[in-house]
């Protein structure tokens, strides 16, 4: 359990996490935002997803945040540092999470179909891993969660419209 204190903090991250998603949202991306602070509660990186944008399968919030953090401190050990991210890190982004060595990472919420820091499965506590850091899941999650939904549902009306069109 953690202390009011500690939950206000991360929900003020987690807040600038779901501002970028928001603009990734607006700009045709999957809606994830992830921000990067340092040990002395300082940000250093964020991003937000743009695959599309870059025609890059890999650029996805969490390793386009991972990137710049590790940019920033000319080093890729990333040990005292928080990952704040929106939705529950795929694959990809959890084998990156653990390669970081980042501290801790708080996401907001759970993915049934890709997230493996708990959902799927648990790369941290698999036998594969070398490093464990703390997750702390859903913070701010029915927000999280309900820009997801949202965006989602606006992309398959969207998509079915211009379907419709087609057709007739």
């Amino acid at each position: 359990m953690i202390s009011q204190a500690e939950y206000d903090r991360h929900l003020y991250w987690m807040n600038k996490a779901i501002a970028l998603a928001k603009i990734a949202g607006k700009s045709g991306e999957i809606p994830v935002g992830a921000v990067i602070i340092d040990n002395k509660n300082q940000p250093i990186a964020q991003s937000a997803n743009r695959k599309e944008k870059n025609h890059d399968p890999t650029a996805h919030a969490e390793i386009l945040a991972i990137r710049a953090a590790a940019q920033h401190h000319q080093n890729w050990h990333l040990n005292n540092c928080t990952l704040y991210v929106t939705l529950e890190p795929c694959p990809m982004c959890a084998g990156a999470i653990l390669h970081a060595r980042l501290k801790t990472v708080v996401y907001g919420t759970d993915d049934p179909k890709t997230g493996v820091l708990r959902s799927v499965a648990n790369f941290p506590d698999a036998t594969f891993s070398n490093h464990r850091p703390e997750i702390i899941g859903g913070i701010a999650s029915s927000d999280c969660r309900q820009l997801l939904q949202t965006w989602f549902m606006k992309t398959r009306q969207s998509c079915s419209n211009i379907q419709h069109k087609w057709v007739t």
